[in-house]
């Protein structure tokens, strides 16, 4: 074999790659051969791999997103014990007592198993639309209710509040007021006069002295679940003074020279006098032009509430000889105070009389209100006349 200078070793290496029988283990040979190219096949394989890639990395983080929802409401549900059916399992009375705050009343809720925990009832309140305002009163509400449902029903008084009022009729003299009052809302009489006792607790004007008598504004009025004797005896004195405010009262009393509980004294018995509304302010007329002139008003109703007696229309030659200061007969000027609670017609007519010169009214006919009013004595005899010819038909009347 001639000699090619190479070593022995250099000649099988080189006769192994001409055969194809070695296999490089070098990688100098890896990268000096030429780049294998992929097929379409691979390719295809590779980006099959990389979408599932992607659609597991899509479903992993919805997985972890509805994970983390569903740990808060499960945390949240477990952490605040709340019912579930709106429905609730039984008809209930709840009272909001006056001055209640949300935090009582949910106290009060779960007491009454309306909802299951104050917490929930709290979560109720931070997600209402707004400030929630619960009016004192009592509701009906469904036990075991969810603490939103709750708080809709304590919400809109309207629908759920349950309405107990009382009607308090203008005339009536006051120991008439305390006997209905009574009636209607079923707390004693006792209650009451021990409250009518303690006048500076009513809220009665300055002015009044006082003295309840006149102030205890006829009208309807809603109980509250904490209602009590003073309670209501003050509403109808604070309401007596939203009204008399509201005809500037005093301000009309000092423009007529009169004090403004002289106002309501004649107003008092304007009230039992006459009962048409055109009426009301020419009977305050003749009040004042027969105090102007020093003549004794001569009102049987004054008379009436001396005697505490109203069962006839007129009065006897005895009842008229009565010394009560309150006999308007036998005593000139006003009686010493209100003979009956007035309405705001009689208030606004003794606070704004009619202009005339009238000097009398009769009643002519009881049952229909129909008042006459004169200027002389002879028209009056004729109206009274009038009167008694009224009261020949129908006996036992006056």
């Amino acid at each position: 074999m001639p000699d090619t200078g190479r070593t022995d070793q250099e000649l099988i290496e080189e006769t192994e790659l001409i055969e194809g029988t070695r296999k490089p283990d070098d990688v100098t040979d890896l990268l000096d051969g030429p780049p294998e190219r992929r097929s379409k096949t691979a390719v295809k394989r590779g980006k099959s791999c990389l979408a599932v890639l992607v659609a597991l990395g899509i479903i992993l983080a919805g997985g972890l997103f509805a994970w983390q929802k569903f740990s808060v409401f499960a945390e949240e549900t477990l952490s605040t014990p709340d019912y579930t059916d709106a429905r609730g399992t039984k008809d209930v009375r709840f009272t909001v007592p006056s001055g209640a705050s949300l935090t009582s009343i949910g106290i009060d809720l779960q007491k009454a198993d309306v909802i299951k925990s104050t917490k929930a009832f709290k979560k109720a309140i931070e997600k209402y639309n707004g400030n929630p305002v619960v009016q004192a009163g009592t509701y009906k509400m469904r036990t075991q209710v969810p603490a939103a449902s709750a708080l809709n029903r304590l919400t809109h008084p309207a629908k759920y509040r349950i309405r107990k009022t009382v009607q308090v009729l203008e005339g009536l003299r006051l120991s008439d007021q305390v006997a209905s009052l009574s009636k209607q809302t079923k707390i004693s009489r006792k209650d009451f006069q021990a409250a009518l006792k303690k006048p500076q607790n009513l809220g009665l004007p300055d002015w009044a002295h006082n003295r309840p008598e006149g102030f205890l504004f006829p009208d309807t009025y809603e109980l509250t679940g904490d209602t009590s004797a003073t309670s209501v005896l003050k509403q109808m004195t604070e309401r007596f003074g939203t009204v008399s405010d509201g005809l500037d009262l005093q301000g009309r009393a000092q423009a007529m020279h009169r004090s403004p509980y002289d106002i309501v004294i004649v107003a008092s018995i304007i009230e039992k006098e006459v009962r048409r509304p055109a009426d009301r302010p020419k009977a305050a007329r003749v009040i004042y032009n027969r105090l102007a002139h020093k003549m004794p008003l001569q009102m049987d109703s004054t008379v009436h509430y001396a005697l505490n007696k109203s069962d006839r229309v007129t009065t006897t030659p005895a009842d008229r000889a009565n010394a009560s200061p309150y006999n308007t007969y036998k005593h000139v000027g006003l009686p010493p105070g209100p003979i009956s609670a007035p309405g705001k017609a009689s208030l606004q007519a003794a606070a704004n009389p009619a202009s005339g010169s009238w000097m009398y009214f009769v009643t002519v006919n009881p049952d229909t209100g129909e008042t006459k009013f004169a200027t002389t004595l002879a028209q009056h005899d004729a109206y009274v006349a009038e009167f008694q010819a009224w009261c020949g038909k129908h006996p036992g009347r006056c």
